[in-house]
């Protein structure tokens, strides 16, 4: 049994979902609804985050915040953390979790409830620069947001190897 660090809420439902980004890694994510929807369509939240924190941590309690307010609202786990795929473990890639994110668009943009033309992107600590990478190519997302950003990417591109063995 997967162990959550919040409540669900008790008008919000949650269903798990699976689903391969481009590299062919399986992707392991939570879909939040708010509950009695029906068939109304409603805006789409994609989260990931903090960086190497797992979907049932701070992303499913924003997504669980975000449907409690009337979003559908997508956790995932990365590449290589969590229950998603991926060998080597625990390794950082902002490549691969940038296409994450846009594989997560695809996975919320899929269901039935989500209106394809309403589809944010929320990114926490170290995966608000990744958030930033996947909406930068990624036109179906009309919204970001980060919190806490810190650029993983752009910080290990102005280092040399010295610098890096010495940090």
């Amino acid at each position: 049994m997967r162990k959550f660090t919040f409540e669900l809420d008790k008008n919000v439902e949650s269903t798990e979902l699976r689903f391969s980004n481009r590299f062919g890694i399986e992707i392991a994510a939570d879909l939040y609804l708010p509950k009695n929807i029906g068939n109304k369509k409603i805006s789409g939240l994609v989260i990931g985050g903090p960086f190497g924190a797992v979907k049932e941590q701070v992303s499913g309690r924003y997504a669980n915040e975000m449907a409690k307010n009337g979003f559908a609202a997508l956790a995932f786990d990365g590449s290589f953390t969590g229950e998603s795929g991926g060998n080597v473990r625990n390794v950082a890639a902002p490549d691969i979790n940038t296409e994450d994110f846009m594989a997560a668009v695809d996975g919320i943009g899929q269901q039935p409830n989500v209106d394809r033309e309403s589809i944010g992107v929320i990114g926490i600590c170290g995966w608000g620069s990744i958030a930033l990478n996947a909406v930068a190519v990624d036109k179906r997302v009309k919204a970001v947001a980060t919190v806490s950003m810190y650029d993983v990417s752009v910080s290990y591109t102005h280092l040399t190897l010295p610098t890096i063995l010495l940090v």
